[in-house]
């Protein structure tokens, strides 16, 4: 069994503005980073329009209808600072939410024991009531939550790689024993969130990085402290929130990874997922803003997949 890679050509008219670091550019880099020879083996499919019943899985009906009655019919609508609504980017959205359910849908159907979901717009940082940090819906707190409550599974562990610490995913689920939620990130940095001393239920492994950390360090906490945390917790699903923007070349953060340091952690998280749920993976793009790197990012972390 292949990989599966899923996206949609609505990412592409999720229209951020002009010198918005989440632009449409970014899926182009992922699209002809995977259109090499070495990639053609990658079952690539549509996703599909994600529910309101998945998205009400994480979210607040009034966070539901707010984000979809914010997007504009012409320009541009400001959810916060940062976080940008234009005339696509409901089905932008919503189509996202529908690529990480129909991953965890394929892998539970045996279709591939792994799959990558490139999207946009990304989840991490959407919280149950409140939309943040370029994110609209979470995407990977509701592909966890959606595999629980139809797949009859208890126990799923989501890394989160991303540089910025996934504030939306640890308060989706700080109270819930039956999701690990575990996060490298810089530190302190956006959104705030992250200290090593928020451990929620005991199911929160937060492992702070300083500004200037790189390989070394990313290896050390996730050796020590990650992988060990994800092997206790047994799960029966492994969730990757797979930001690329702690690559030394990204331009939104100060940490030093580079291409062999995501091979590397993905490919040990597919030992886990081997050993603790019959090889059942999911990743979901986040960050990722220096487009030569976040192609060069994606490429290593789903040669690793494939690999698998």
């Amino acid at each position: 069994m292949t990989t599966i890679c899923f996206s949609h050509r609505s990412f592409l008219e999720h229209d951020t503005g002009l010198g918005h670091p989440e632009n449409a550019e970014r899926l182009r880099s992922i699209e002809r980073a995977l259109s090499r020879p070495d990639f053609s083996g990658l079952d690539r499919r549509e996703a599909p329009r994600g529910t309101r019943e998945q998205i009400r899985l994480i979210h607040t009906d009034r966070h539901i209808d707010y984000v979809l009655g914010a997007v504009p019919k012409l320009g541009f609508a400001y959810l916060d600072g940062d976080t940008v609504v234009s005339p696509g980017s409901g089905e932008a959205a919503l189509h996202a939410v529908g690529a990480a359910c129909a991953a965890v849908d394929a892998v539970f159907a045996k279709e591939s024991t792994n799959a990558f979901c490139a999207v946009r717009p990304p989840g991490h940082h959407a919280e149950p009531d409140a939309a943040m940090g370029f994110c609209l819906f979470n995407n990977i707190a509701i592909a966890a939550e959606y595999a629980r409550k139809h797949h009859g599974i208890e126990r799923v562990a989501i890394m989160d790689f991303d540089v910025h610490h996934g504030n939306g995913t640890q308060r989706a689920f700080e109270t819930n024993k039956d999701v690990l939620y575990a996060s490298t990130h810089q530190f302190p940095w956006y959104p705030g969130t992250g200290r090593s001393g928020e451990t929620g239920a005991g199911n929160m492994i937060n492992v702070p990085l300083a500004a200037g950390s790189g390989s070394h360090e990313f290896r050390l906490a996730v050796a020590d402290k990650i992988l060990p945390a994800i092997n206790r917790f047994t799960p029966e699903l492994v969730l990757i929130s797979a930001g690329f923007d702690a690559h030394r070349d990204d331009p939104l953060a100060d940490l030093n990874l580079v291409e062999d340091d995501y091979a590397w952690v993905t490919s040990e998280l597919v030992k886990l997922a081997k050993e603790h749920g019959r090889g059942r993976l999911v990743s979901v793009l986040e960050g990722g803003y220096n487009l030569e790197a976040l192609g060069k990012s994606v490429a290593a972390h789903v040669r690793a997949l494939m690999k698998s």
